[in-house]
């Protein structure tokens, strides 16, 4: 396969690989989606006690409307909190619950198994240079974003 090649197969398979992952995540567990558990995880590992809306659809690729719908989906389930921000009344502050933190407590051991099984014949190696290859692919993605492709 030459560089191009290599460049078209890559591309093609990150999207036929994330639907195949996101029918799988979804499956995984049937109280919440695998897109649920992203927005969950983003906002966990913020460092942040809540971020506003508006910042976790940017950290998650996503728009604003689509955050907001998943969210509220989120909080009807009690696993988040969204309040009006002290500052600005037009920003919405969003928050993890207790619930939440139990919830994604009682999975931990399943969700390691998950990715135990997803890696599986991985080296080392192997992993390390795929990190450092989404790595670059992400810096490329946000100069492409900034320059609107």
């Amino acid at each position: 396969m030459e560089e191009m090649e290599r460049k078209a197969f890559v591309f093609g398979s990150l999207f036929a690989l994330s639907n195949r992952l996101q029918v799988i995540g979804d499956k995984f567990d049937d109280k919440i989606t695998v897109k649920q558990w992203l927005l969950l995880a983003l906002l966990m590992h913020s460092g942040k006690d809540s971020l506003s809306l508006g910042e976790l659809a940017a950290l998650g690729g996503s728009s604003h409307q689509n955050t907001k719908k998943m969210a509220s989906l989120l909080e009807k389930l009690g696993f988040l909190k969204m309040e009006k921000s002290s500052e600005d009344a037009r920003v919405l502050q969003v928050s993890v619950t207790s619930d939440c933190l139990e919830y994604l407590k009682g999975r931990e051991e399943r969700e390691v198994a998950f990715l135990e099984r997803l890696f599986q014949g991985f080296s080392s190696e192997t992993l390390q240079g795929l990190c450092e290859g989404f790595s670059l692919l992400a810096r490329n993605i946000e100069q492409m974003e900034k320059k609107h492709v």
